[in-house]
């Protein structure tokens, strides 16, 4: 019997560990919280980050900063299930999902699609100075 409590014990903490840990990562994510950063553009194709084929030259999507990334596999993040990044310049405002992430940018740096970025300003401008938030999806 005390072999059987303590074995049910140990497999309800097992059970727990993976909702604490994805709900603290997901607890994480700044929602609905401004951030006065910047955006460029790129047009790769392959794998996002989250594991699904992507093609930044065509389709409405943005990477989002290393920063923000939580988990080690990526294709885990919670920024994977069911985040965007609403994104406003000079008036205009558009909301892309995240399905990669952004290496090289800092906490408010983004990485836009081409043609996310070319709903907001000239692609020539190539760096614009924007205001983005995390939002569900």
């Amino acid at each position: 019997m005390r072999k059987t409590i303590k074995s049910l014990a140990v497999l309800a903490a097992a059970a727990a560990l993976p909702l604490t840990t994805s709900g603290t990562a997901w607890a994480d994510i700044p929602f609905d919280q401004p951030i006065n950063g910047r955006a460029t553009y790129y047009n790769d194709a392959g794998f996002g980050a989250c594991g699904t084929q992507i093609n930044a030259a065509t389709q409405m999507l943005v990477a989002a900063p290393a920063a923000y990334w939580t988990t080690a596999n990526p294709n885990n993040d919670p920024l994977c299930r069911g985040a965007s990044i609403r994104v406003s310049y000079n008036g205009r405002t558009i909301t892309v999902p995240v399905v990669d992430k952004c290496p090289s940018c800092d906490s408010a740096h983004i990485d836009l699609s081409a043609p996310a970025f070319a709903q907001l300003a000239d692609p020539g401008l190539g760096n614009i100075p924007v205001t983005w938030t995390f939002v569900r999806s």
